[in-house]
């Protein structure tokens, strides 16, 4: 069996997800194409503006799996926002993971990190959006087994026609819960304990990147950032704005939110040069 870390590129003036139902939308897609392909998903994450799977296969299942997602959501999004090229030209990397030296689970653990190296989630459970509380739980999920739940009722959630099987649990937060689909058995007896996948969490590339301080999810920023452009201007996007009035609301989603300047690009759809020059950075 292979195993493959697949990543997207990061988006540096846009947002793959804007609020939380985009989130939600995005969660049900994996177990969608799971049930398709031999593929077996071992960890993933959502991100703002990119995305991380751990996957067994091989390499073709791995590039097939991302094509998939990638194509299911930018339909869903584009279908929500209207945009027709979210993730046209958003590259995949894809890289082997070995079982011999360790660095299967240490890209689990890379994958797993990535929202506490964020700075938005204190450990990798405290995170809904991916496999940040599938492992070694002491609790059982609450909500409805697709097998008790109206054809009609499923569609809405999942925003698809495919099938599910009737075991898979769809949690209180309107989602597939990741357990139901996520190879868990295999992962816990890879790390074989909770205090072996802790060492390798807190010993991940992504652990020495934590910083100081609270910060912000982009579509918290987001949706502060259109509050202010309202509040302050009377238009609800900040391309709408002169300069003086973006400068004046980038300044002020900075000082209140701690926003460096790479988060308001994303959050503004702003070139990362411009917003330094509105902030008079350059």
């Amino acid at each position: 069996m292979q195993f493959w870390l697949v990543s997207t590129d990061h988006f540096t003036d846009k947002l793959w997800f804007k609020e939380e139902d985009d989130f939600k939308m995005a969660m049900n897609i994996p177990p969608l194409i799971a049930t398709t392909m031999a593929v077996k998903i071992l960890s993933f994450i959502l991100m703002s503006n990119h995305v991380h799977f751990v996957v067994a296969g091989s390499r073709n299942d791995a590039q097939t799996f991302i094509n998939r997602f990638k194509k299911m959501y930018s339909q869903r999004f584009s279908k929500k926002y209207g945009s027709q090229s979210l993730l046209l030209k958003n590259g995949t990397d894809i890289r082997e993971l070995m079982l011999e030296n360790e660095s299967l689970e240490k890209g689990i653990a890379y994958v797993q990190m990535n929202s506490v190296a964020a700075n938005i989630s204190l450990t990798p459970s405290d995170y809904p959006w991916g496999t940040g509380n599938t492992f070694f739980r002491t609790q059982r999920p609450s909500g409805r087994l697709v097998r008790e739940m109206s054809s009609r009722a499923l569609i809405a959630c999942i925003h698809s026609i495919s099938s599910l099987p009737g075991n898979y649990l769809i949690n209180n937060d309107g989602f597939v819960d990741t357990a139901s689909y996520v190879a868990v058995e295999f992962v816990e007896s890879l790390f074989r304990t909770p205090k072996r996948m802790n060492y390798f969490l807190q010993h991940s590339s992504k652990a020495k990147r934590v910083q100081e301080g609270i910060s912000f999810e982009d579509s918290f920023v987001l949706s502060a950032l259109g509050y202010l452009c309202y509040h302050l201007n009377r238009e609800r996007n900040i391309s709408q704005l002169s300069e003086n009035q973006q400068s004046e609301v980038l300044k002020q989603i900075r000082y209140r939110f701690s926003a460096d300047p790479n988060q308001l690009a994303r959050v503004s759809g702003l070139p990362y040069e411009e917003v330094c020059r509105l902030l008079e950075l350059i």
